[in-house]
């Protein structure tokens, strides 16, 4: 456990718990791409893995500026959301429903990664790192346009899922 006595302590923190997060999910997102049936939720998993390899090699950039490593920590959180999409991976389901089940899964991954990335963005300003801050709220818009093509997928496969 971090002594956090400065924001900048807890910016470090936070930041290696958005770092944790990005490296856990460079494991999940193939297993989510090869569980999923349709070919753009598929795609948009595969997309999504190469644009968290970029994120995390922005995290490790932030942390090169500012002279910390990115390791020990481990975000609980990720690991909660993996397993409940390692959860929907097992299920016995119709393809369409598993298909919106892995949705559902990926769409919290998304909102936890929008609300980390958020608050680093704001902690940079205040510590006025503006290279950070843009940097992190690159990787911020990026989650967000993630999670606005998993809304716009599931408007297909949701239906073709209340028809199974």
């Amino acid at each position: 456990m971090t002594t956090l006595k400065t924001l900048k302590d807890l910016y470090v923190e936070q930041l290696r718990d958005l770092y944790s997060a990005e490296t856990q999910l460079v494991q999940a997102l193939p297993k989510m791409a090869a569980a999923a049936t349709d070919p753009t939720l598929k795609q948009g998993f595969e997309r999504h893995l190469d644009q968290t390899r970029v994120q995390a090699q922005r995290l490790e950039s932030v942390f090169r500026d500012v002279g910390e490593a990115p390791g020990g920590h481990i975000c609980q959180a990720l690991q909660g959301l993996i397993a409940e999409g390692e959860e929907m991976i097992r299920e016995d389901a119709v393809a369409a429903v598993k298909d919106a089940g892995l949705i559902a899964c990926a769409q919290r991954v998304e909102h936890y990664e929008i609300a980390g990335y958020g608050t680093v963005v704001r902690y940079a300003e205040v510590l006025q790192l503006p290279d950070h801050a843009q940097q992190l709220r690159t990787s911020e818009l990026e989650e967000k346009d993630t999670d606005l093509a998993l809304s716009s997928a599931s408007s297909a496969i949701n239906q073709q899922a209340a028809l199974a």
